[in-house]
């Protein structure tokens, strides 16, 4: 008869047992952990926007050395480049020392966020009030949009060709907006209703002003309002026609917690991820294969069009990269390997029905791995293979990253998407990988410093080790 062996040795050997990422670092990393949180807020207090996240992460990334990409440039190992697709999405490369037809390491994130957007015809005046009509962009629950402070970024062109930047509400002597909400007392027919019809999408009307105008004419309230943006940025009400004007959450990323260990913020979906990309890639020294870093747009509706996913954008930047070692853009697409670095749910004790246990990702707990997304039978998911599965543990595992699987809510409970399964359909390797995050989607959402930090650590990973 087999000699038995110590049973906590056994368990300890074969069964899996995930632990808090605190206890598994010392303290000189939980020093990295709360400077790299600094840095992320200061990002995300910058980049309320796309064009904004776009803005200044070239600005970070051409104080590490990247340069402007031009197609037929010439390219060697170390170059370190980007290209801007309409301000508004962005790509950045490091060439590594093997050849693109040996594939490549991409990191794709997006930096849209869900938000209220102006409409091509906003402004109005009622009962000497003036709002802006909002359509809201991306999934929201509308009742939270209401009685907050909020801000106006965007730009408007002009039809001379000039495009000139909005932003109200950002600085502290900035005035803010607000969305009018009913009072409890009046509230009794409104409180009978569900809750995704607390708030109409046509009342999210953006108040805006009430002084009038000094004459004796009709709109003097709007025409109030239209000759101060007038003054300021010499704009016509003509002009909101070629506008785009987003209205955002007016708070500052903050500290969150008597410990300070969580931040609060607008837009940690999928700024926390694409802050994580940015930083792996501008701290990446000599990639043995080449690293991308794509900032992607409009995956909040679909990754449609110019500026989103599905776009040709990325297909172009990396045909060109490619042209320049003379490799077939297919081959090197087949044999690459993309992390979709999205945000996925943390578990939240106060919402447990919604969420298995077992499959769900925990604040502290580190970067989460999804292997597949979707709802409901796993539909519009990627699904990654085992093997790249296996890839991802062997890279964390090499480098001390914390990780954890997680999947998307219970099986029948819903589900969401991220740009992964656009990026296989281009017949890359591809596998879901991103921070958990207390209520997402809304105008505050809460993320772990601990996993934002193990987040950069796994695509820095993915990126020299692959």
């Amino acid at each position: 008869m087999a000699e038995k062996k110590n049973a906590p040795d056994v368990r300890e050997q074969l069964f899996y047992e995930q632990k808090n990422g605190y206890d598994l670092i010392d303290t000189t990393e939980r020093l990295a952990v709360e400077a790299y949180g600094e840095d992320y807020k200061a990002f995300l207090d910058e980049a309320k926007t796309e064009r904004e996240a776009v803005r200044e992460a070239v600005r970070q990334a051409e104080g590490r050395g990247f340069k402007p990409f031009t197609p037929g440039m010439e390219l060697k190992a170390g170059d370190r480049v980007y290209c801007v697709n309409r301000g508004k999405s962005l790509l950045l490369a490091v060439i590594g020392s093997r050849s693109l037809a040996e594939g490549a390491t991409v990191a794709a994130a997006h930096i849209d966020s869900p938000r209220l957007d102006l409409k091509q015809v906003p402004l109005y005046e009622d009962t000497e009030l003036a709002y802006f009509k909002t359509h809201y962009y991306g999934g929201i629950k509308k009742y939270q949009w209401v009685t907050i402070p909020l801000e106006l970024h965007g730009v408007v062109a002009l039809k001379n060709g000039e495009v000139v930047e909005v932003v109200i509400g950002k600085d502290p002597e900035d005035p803010c907006f607000v969305i009018n909400d009913l009072l409890p007392h009046l509230a009794k027919d409104q409180m009978q209703k569900k809750p995704d019809e607390l708030i109409p999408g046509e009342r999210l009307n953006l108040l805006i002003g009430s002084q009038p105008y000094a004459d004796e004419g009709k709109e003097r309230v709007k025409l109030a309002v239209m000759s101060i943006l007038n003054d300021r940025y010499g704009i016509t009400e003509e002009d909101f026609l070629s506008a785009e004007l987003e209205v955002v959450p007016g708070f500052q990323a903050r500290d969150v917690g008597l410990d300070r260990s969580m931040i609060g913020g607008y837009g940690h979906d999928d700024r926390v991820c694409a802050y994580a990309e940015l930083r792996a890639i501008m701290d990446v020294e000599d990639p043995q294969t080449t690293a991308v870093c794509i900032l992607a747009d409009k995956e909040e509706i679909g990754s449609m069009g110019t500026s989103g996913m599905r776009s040709a954008a990325f297909d172009t930047f990396m045909a060109d990269l490619c042209a320049a070692e003379g490799v077939e853009l297919r081959r090197c697409l087949e044999r690459s390997l993309c992390v979709s670095a999205d945000v996925c749910v943390a578990f939240d004790p106060n919402f447990p029905e919604v969420s298995e246990k077992r499959n769900s990702a925990r604040m502290n707990y580190g970067l989460g791995i999804a292997k597949y997304t979707g709802s409901r039978g796993k539909g519009d998911s990627n699904d990654a293979d085992a093997e790249t599965v296996a890839k991802m543990r062997r890279f964390f595992a090499e480098r001390n990253v914390v990780w954890q699987m997680t999947e998307l809510g219970k099986v029948d409970q819903g589900g969401g998407g991220t740009v992964a399964l656009y990026m296989a359909d281009r017949n890359i390797s591809t596998i879901d990988a991103g921070v958990p995050v207390l209520s997402m989607h809304a105008p505050w959402e809460v993320v772990g410093k601990l996993d934002c930090w193990m987040t950069y650590k796994g695509v820095k990973a993915a990126y020299e080790l692959n």
